[in-house]
């Protein structure tokens, strides 16, 4: 019983590492607006907005997670669907980065990461906060990943919290690491290259998520 609710609990646990790195590798505008934020201010300033980002997909996170097992036994009949939904959402999420990144990499479309930069570390902190809650694309992930996968569809609360918590260490490892690596990071991953390779692993990463949640399917 013991060594089944261990097995459990890491599989949510991975889950949710999983979850949050797919969310966070992509280096887009906001991922570049804080490493030129860490360059211009410091790296104290630079780690409450890192922080500030994985708190965003945190929140979003447990709120997928506790909606997706409230939802799961109303909808059990129709969890096959909804699973195969699920899977062409984060296959649409994962072609749309890479799309994305290859247009931006041409040349086409890209994105500035220009912003006001807040005076100090609170401030900084909720800056990105507000600005990673804007995005509906992280709570349509979560959501797609929570309700498609048999590992996380039905959840008991330490679970949820586990998965939440697992996606915020993901999601701030990452964002910290950028504030960390500083301009001379900023310029190997924010720069045309890195941001593409960075979009590519994450649609990697998505796409295989979507790959496991088929193949687990009953």
């Amino acid at each position: 019983m013991e060594a089944d609710l261990r097995a459990r609990v890491s599989a949510v646990l991975v889950a949710g590492l999983l979850a949050g790195y797919g969310i966070a590798l992509p280096v887009g505008g906001v991922a570049t607006h804080l490493v030129a934020l860490t360059a211009r201010t410091s790296l104290r300033t630079g780690a409450c907005a890192a922080l500030g980002v994985a708190t965003a997909d945190g929140v979003y996170a447990l709120a997928a997670a506790v909606g997706g097992t409230s939802l799961t036994r109303p909808l059990e009949p129709a969890l096959p669907l909804l699973r195969g939904a699920s899977v062409l959402v984060l296959l649409a999420l994962a072609a749309r980065g890479a799309v994305v990144a290859v247009r931006e990499y041409r040349g086409r479309a890209r994105a500035a990461g220009g912003k006001a930069t807040p005076a100090g570390p609170a401030r900084a902190y909720a800056a990105l906060l507000g600005i990673t809650l804007l995005n509906p694309a992280t709570v349509v992930y979560f959501a797609a990943l929570v309700i498609g996968s048999p590992a996380t569809a039905s959840l008991t609360r330490p679970e949820q919290l586990v998965f939440a918590l697992a996606a915020f260490a993901a999601s701030a490892s990452w964002q910290l690491l950028l504030a960390g690596g500083g301009a001379l990071l900023g310029r190997a991953l924010t720069g045309r290259r890195g941001h593409l390779l960075t979009a590519l692993a994450s649609s990697a990463l998505i796409t295989a998520l979507a790959a496991h949640l088929l193949l687990s399917a009953p």
